[in-house]
Formats: C-alpha cells, structure tokens, sequence
C-alpha cells in the first residue's frame, strides 16, 4: 500500500528527528525508573520483560519472547538461561516442535514477578509523575493512541496482542494486595 508523497524531505527529516529526541528522552526515565522498581528483586530489565512475557503467553517460545520483547534471541535465550538458573523459569521443547526453545514460568517466578507489581510506587517513577499535570488538567492520564498507532504499524496485531494481555494483568494483579491472598485461603 504506497502513500501518495504528501510530506517533504525536510519535513520527513524534522519529524524524524523529533521521534528519535523525544524516544531517546524518554527511554532514559523509563529505563532508569524501571532497573530502580526491579533492583531489589536482583533483577534487570530484560529478565523483569522476559518473566511478564512468559506469563502473558502462558509459556513462550525464546523467539516469542525476542519478538515481543523487542530483543536479539541471543539476548532472550541468555537472560532466559539466568532466570533459569534462578529457579524463575523452566526450558522445554515440545514433541511435535523440537526446533523451538519454550520457557514457562515456575512457580517461584510466577510469585516474583507478583510481587514486583505489588512493589511499584507511582512517587519514585519519573515519567508518571511528568504525566500527573495532564491527568489533573484532563482528568485523564494520556492515552497514547498515536504511539500505540505507529507501535501497531512496526510491529504488528499480535505484538499489540501482548500489549494487552500485560496491561489486563497489571490491572487486575496491581488492584490485589497479597494479604488479600493470605485472607482468602485462611477462609
């Protein structure tokens, strides 16, 4: 499907330009709020974005997992292996695929992960606190619709797929308190 040319090269080159210095900005907040929220779970960030993917598929193979985590699959086998290491995840291979590598969290990493969600704290992350004057002033926190757009267009439905199925999951998981869980298994 080609678009018309309706942009300049100038005007391409600016708008370029502007992604790449407002992404680059932004990564540097997300990524040190993120290795601060995990640090005390002796995690980094591939390994914390390896466990919730893995949760989210409900098992995933080391390519979903470099797919979805936009990873070389080197990077995802090896941290992959760590986490292994750790107790986190296990490895498997499927008898009808013995090509693929899949990991499935173990229980353990299953309650790590848990737990790391619990953990947040909106007060020592960065970019959420940038964002509290636009959600005072619209009643609403921004909806990244066209970031979401342009992500959909790079990477496709089943990445946003997985977008999703994390989001679904902090919501549900973020509202729990894990002595709700205590509670409802003394009952």
């Amino acid at each position: 499907m080609e678009h018309e040319k309706e942009f300049t090269g100038p005007e391409a080159m600016l708008y370029s330009h502007k992604i790449i210095q407002l992404s680059k900005a932004l990564w540097k907040t997300v990524e040190k709020d993120w290795q601060n929220w995990i640090k005390p779970f002796d995690l980094n960030i591939n390994e914390h974005h390896i466990l919730w993917i893995a949760h989210a598929l409900g098992g995933a193979s080391i390519s979903e997992i470099a797919k979805y985590g936009v990873m070389h699959v080197s990077t995802a086998f090896n941290f992959s292996k760590k986490l292994e290491d750790r107790g986190l995840l296990t490895f498997s291979k499927k008898e009808t695929d013995k090509r693929n590598t899949y990991v499935q969290l173990t229980p353990e990493g299953e309650a790590l992960l848990l737990e790391t969600i619990h953990a947040f704290d909106p007060e020592e992350n960065g970019v959420f606190r940038a964002s509290l004057p636009l959600q005072e002033l619209y009643g609403k926190f921004p909806d990244l619709t066209d970031i979401t757009a342009i992500v959909r267009r790079l990477y496709g439905d089943n990445f946003m797929d997985i977008f999703a199925e994390t989001s679904k999951m902090i919501t549900e998981e973020a509202g729990r308190r894990p002595e709700d869980d205590e509670l409802s298994k003394e009952a």
